[in-house]
C-alpha cells in the first residue's frame, strides 16, 4: 500500500476474534523529517469522531438527561432550518442520519478549511439559510454541520462543553489516554502526525499545527485526534465489551447507535466487489453486507488525514487504519482488502487488483464528469473585471472580488486561508486559490441585477462535496474598501 500510493505515513490494527492480532505502522509523522510513526502517533480521526459523538449522547440517554425523540429547540431554542416545520420537528435523532433535507455537504465550507473563523452560533444561525435539497427525512445525503449542532445539544444536556463531556464521558472512562479533542499542547502531548497532500509526485506537508492546537468549531463533526492504540481500544468496546463498558453503555443504547436508521443506496462498485444487498445510515455508523457477512464502519476524511474504523459484530472482529496524506483511493484498496481477509479469504484479490481496477474505472469517467483543463486560464486584469466590489453570501458571510496588483483577489472574511485569484477560461471566469491545499479551485459566475449576484461551482464535478460552492449565491453590498 504504501509503495503503490506512495504514502507519507500509516497506523493499521487488526482485531481477530476480541483479540489485537496486527498492529503496524509506516513512514514519518512529517515526511522528510525522520520522525517515525508509532502506535502512539496521534491522527485526525476526521468523521470518525461522529460515532464518539453519539456515544456521548447515547450516555446522556441513559443517564436520562436526553431523549433521541426530543426536539432539537428544547436544547437550542436559536436552532432554525430553512422550513418552520423542519425546525419544530427536528429530532436530536434526526441530527444523526444525514436525512435532515440539507444538500451533500451543506454548509461545509463554514467548517473547512482550517483554520477559519466560523464558531458553532455561525453554523446554527447558518442553517437558517441553507436551502434544502430534498425533503425532510425523505433520502440520505451526507452533512456535518448538523452533528456540529448535535454536540452542542449534548453540551446543554450535559451541562457542560462539548469537549469536556468528550473526556469525561468518553475518553476517561474507556482509557482512551491520547484521544485529544478541544484545545492542547502539542509538545506536551507529542508525536503528533500532520497532514500530507501530492505535488509534483512529493508529498508536501500541510496546515502544520503550532505548538498550541486551538479548540475548533467542527469537533463533533470531525474533529477529534487519536492514536492506533487507542482506537483499537475503542474497537473492541464495541465487539467485546466488559461488565464495565456495558454499565458505561448500555446494550440497549450500543443497539441504537449501530443499527439501521436510514438506507443508502448501494453502488454498482459495492454490488460486484461486495455482493452488497443493502446499506444503511445508524447512529455515527454505515452498516452493509459484505459476502453475506455484517460489517459496521465509518470512514474519516480531512485535508490529507484519511481513516477507515469497521467491524464484524458476529465475529468479534474488525480493523482500523490511519494515514496521514492525500489517500482517498488508497483508503478505498486497503479497506477492500483488509475486509475481505475475514469475508473472502480464497478470492485472492490483492492491492494491484483492487487497485488496478479504480484506474479502470477512471479511465471510463465521460468528458462530463471530469474537471476541466484549466493550464490555459488567463489571470483577468482589474480594468476588463466589471463585478468588483464586496458580495454577501447569508450563511457563509462577506467576500471582497477586488484588485490586487494587476490581478483581481477573491477573498474571504471569514475563512482566511480561501484567497485566491480570478482567472478567465474561455468565457468563463474561475477561482484559482493561492494555497494549492485548500479544495478545490471553483467556477465564478457573475450574474447581472440590481444588485448583481455571483454564483459558484466545482471545478471537478465530482470533487469532494465539502467544496459545497453550489450552495453559496452571493449579492454586492458595497465597492472595494
Amino acid at each position: 500500500m504504501v509503495a503503490r500510493y506512495h504514502l507519507p505515513g500509516i497506523a493499521v490494527g487488526v482485531i481477530e476474534n476480541g483479540q489485537v492480532v496486527y498492529s503496524a505502522t509506516r513512514g514519518e509523522t512529517v515526511a522528510g523529517s525522520g520522525k517515525r510513526v508509532t502506535p502512539r502517533t496521534l491522527f485526525k480521526i476526521a468523521s470518525n469522531s461522529k460515532a464518539m459523538t453519539t456515544a456521548l449522547l447515547g450516555r446522556l440517554v441513559d443517564e436520562g438527561k436526553l431523549a433521541w425523540d426530543d426536539p432539537v429547540t428544547k436544547y437550542l431554542p436559536d436552532f432554525r432550518m430553512v422550513d418552520p416545520w423542519v425546525t419544530k420537528n427536528m429530532r436530536v435523532a434526526d441530527l444523526l442520519t444525514h436525512s435532515s433535507g440539507l444538500p451533500e455537504g451543506g454548509g461545509d465550507l463554514m467548517l473547512w478549511p482550517e483554520p477559519n473563523d466560523f464558531d458553532r452560533t455561525d453554523i446554527i444561525h447558518g442553517l437558517g439559510h441553507i436551502k434544502p435539497g430534498y425533503s425532510f427525512r425523505s433520502q440520505y445525503q451526507y452533512d456535518n454541520l448538523l452533528y456540529v449542532v448535535a454536540g452542542e445539544v449534548a453540551a446543554a444536556a450535559g451541562g457542560a462543553p462539548y469537549e469536556a463531556l468528550m473526556h469525561r464521558k468518553v475518553f476517561e472512562p474507556l482509557g482512551l489516554s491520547r484521544c485529544q479533542v478541544g484545545a492542547w499542547n502539542r509538545d506536551q502531548v507529542g508525536d503528533v502526525a500532520q497532514p500530507h497532500y501530492r505535488k509534483d509526485g512529493r508529498n508536501v506537508p500541510m496546515a502544520l499545527d503550532g505548538r498550541e492546537v486551538p479548540a475548533i468549531t467542527s469537533a463533533a463533526a470531525g474533529g477529534i485526534r487519536c492514536d492506533l492504540e487507542d482506537m483499537l481500544a475503542w474497537g473492541r468496546n464495541w465487539l467485546v465489551p466488559t461488565a464495565a463498558q456495558l454499565k458505561w453503555l448500555s446494550p440497549r443504547q450500543r443497539q441504537v447507535l449501530q443499527s439501521p436508521h436510514m438506507l443508502i443506496a448501494v453502488s454498482a462498485r459495492r454490488r460486484a466487489w461486495d455482493h452488497s444487498h443493502v446499506m444503511a445510515y445508524g447512529y455515527g455508523w454505515r452498516m452493509t453486507d459484505v459476502d453475506g457477512q455484517w460489517v459496521v464502519w465509518h470512514t474519516g476524511t480531512l485535508g490529507g488525514m484519511y481513516s477507515m474504523l469497521a467491524l464484524l459484530p458476529d465475529r468479534k472482529s474488525g480493523f482500523v487504519f490511519m494515514i496521514n496524506g492525500d489517500a482517498e483511493d488508497a483508503r478505498t484498496v486497503l479497506g477492500e482488502v483488509l475486509i475481505k481477509r475475514f469475508t473472502a479469504p480464497d478470492e485472492g484479490r490483492g492491492v494491484a487488483w483492487y487497485a488496478d481496477a479504480i484506474g479502470r474505472e477512471a479511465a471510463k469517467r465521460p468528458a462530463a464528469a471530469r474537471p476541466p483543463d484549466a493550464s490555459g486560464a488567463v489571470s483577468v486584469a482589474p480594468a476588463a473585471f466589471a463585478w468588483a466590489g464586496r458580495y454577501r453570501d447569508p450563511w457563509f458571510g462577506e467576500i471582497t472580488l477586488c484588485p490586487r496588483g494587476d490581478a483581481v483577489q477573491w477573498a474571504s472574511r471569514k475563512s482566511p486561508r480561501m484567497g485566491g485569484t480570478v482567472r478567465q477560461l474561455d468565457k468563463r471566469y474561475l477561482v484559482r486559490w493561492d494555497d494549492d491545499s485548500v479544495d478545490m479551485d471553483a467556477w465564478l459566475d457573475p450574474h447581472p441585477g440590481s444588485p448583481p449576484t455571483l454564483t459558484m461551482a466545482k471545478l471537478d464535478p465530482k470533487g469532494d462535496f465539502s467544496s459545497d460552492f453550489e450552495d453559496l449565491h452571493f449579492e454586492r453590498i458595497g465597492d472595494c474598501p
